[in-house]
């Protein structure tokens, strides 16, 4: 899976509600489970409703790119999916115990991981 979209083509996707069919690649890429998108973008009840309409919701589709932007960052900084799903699902002392996926419910949280990650990437945090 692929999400290109960037700078103001991303804002007006997001305006628009990004297709469900973009959650199910995810899936079946192994970006993502099913749980994590319930959790951290879309709850499993709404997206079955989601599915009817065939879009997300304007926050739906922000909080989705938003967790697509981290597991792609996450992969660039690491250089390989797999050891970025790992350091996504594992817990660091980093961020108090928590995994950085756990923080991505939140802009904060994600502004947390988000640096971390550029830290990594600069040789400052491990």
């Amino acid at each position: 899976m692929n999400i290109a979209i960037t700078g103001l083509e991303a804002v007006r996707e997001i305006r628009d509600g990004l297709p469900v069919e973009l959650i199910d690649e995810a899936i079946r890429d192994g970006l993502v489970t099913a749980v994590e998108v319930d959790q951290l973008a879309v709850p499993r009840k709404t997206l079955a409703h989601r599915r009817q309409i065939g879009r997300l919701s304007v926050e739906q589709s922000d909080r989705f790119i938003r967790l697509l932007r981290i597991i792609a960052t996450a992969e660039d900084v690491f250089e390989s999916r797999q050891k970025a799903a790992i350091w996504l699902r594992r817990s660091t002392t980093a961020l108090e115990g928590q995994s950085p996926l756990q923080l991505l419910d939140t802009d904060a949280g994600t502004r947390e991981v988000e640096s971390l990650l550029t830290r990594i990437a600069h040789g400052v945090a491990a």
